[in-house]
């Protein structure tokens, strides 16, 4: 068959290539991941290993697309609207700013930006993690106007993060408080804590809280903080080492279900 097309995408950690017709129909697409052909139509099967033929380094399974598991189902069935997936981090500062963005010219900077900075620095750092089986969720929204930044759920269980803008500035945590330079200590870690404990809740599963500071030039602790973990961004791949605690499809049902609003709308 001539006019085949072989187009490569990537896209949360997954790398395919599509085979499709001169109209933009799929036939097939490789998975790199798993080197695996999925064909939709077994009558063109010749005709799609002779247009991947230049991109397999040898012999690879073909067959129809694997039966979707519940979570996918789950996924599948979802309301767009309802769908947190797509939320980009600091989805909620983002929103928040593009309605009322401030004065043009302002004393000092708005809070709201560098919230979103570090929103943002510690959002695409989880979001790196995805090639190694995490899954990040951002700005999941709370009954009565709160949020958490930032869920993560992998392979070494699930963690709610809070991300703290500390650039340049000394961090000392006793715990529940936290201070940032010469401002007076604010007691973070309980809003912390609350955060995995609401998550808890809605996934009935445990979530452990992380505090991360963003830029931080030193941080100093009078103790453990206790049940909380506190890190730095240079430090956030300490997170994607551990393993151990859920299998791969114990983490797609769960990230399923967070995904959703009304998971967290019960709470």
């Amino acid at each position: 068959m001539d006019g085949l097309r072989v187009i490569p995408t990537y896209r949360h950690g997954r790398e395919r290539l599509y085979v499709c017709l001169p109209d933009g129909r799929n036939l097939a697409w490789y998975d790199r991941g798993t080197a695996r052909v999925n064909l939709l139509d077994a009558a063109h099967e010749e005709d799609v290993l002779s247009a991947l033929g230049p991109f397999l380094t040898g012999p690879v399974p073909v067959g129809p697309p694997p039966v979707p598991t519940p979570a996918e189902l789950a996924r599948l069935s979802l309301h767009p609207d309802d769908d947190l997936a797509p939320n980009r981090p600091g989805e909620a500062l983002l929103i928040d700013l593009d309605r009322d963005p401030g004065p043009a010219r302002r004393l000092r900077p708005d809070p709201r930006r560098r919230a979103l900075a570090a929103e943002r620095a510690v959002g695409e750092a989880l979001d790196r993690m995805d090639a190694a089986g995490w899954h990040a969720l951002h700005s999941i929204p709370l009954p009565g106007g709160d949020r958490i930044h930032h869920l993560l759920i992998g392979p070494g269980g699930l963690y709610a993060v809070h991300a703290l803008y500390a650039h340049r500035q000394r961090v000392t945590v006793a715990d529940p408080e936290v201070g940032l330079g010469r401002h007076a200590p604010r007691p973070l870690l309980r809003r912390v804590r609350a955060d995995a404990d609401r998550a808890s809740y809605a996934l009935t599963a445990e979530v452990r809280p992380v505090l991360v500071l963003v830029g931080a030039s030193a941080v100093t602790a009078s103790a453990p903080p206790r049940g909380v973990r506190v890190l730095t961004d240079a430090d956030m791949e300490a997170l994607a080492r551990t393993g151990g605690v859920l299998k791969p499809a114990d983490t797609e049902a769960l990230h399923a279900m967070a995904r959703d609003r009304n998971t967290w709308a019960r709470l």
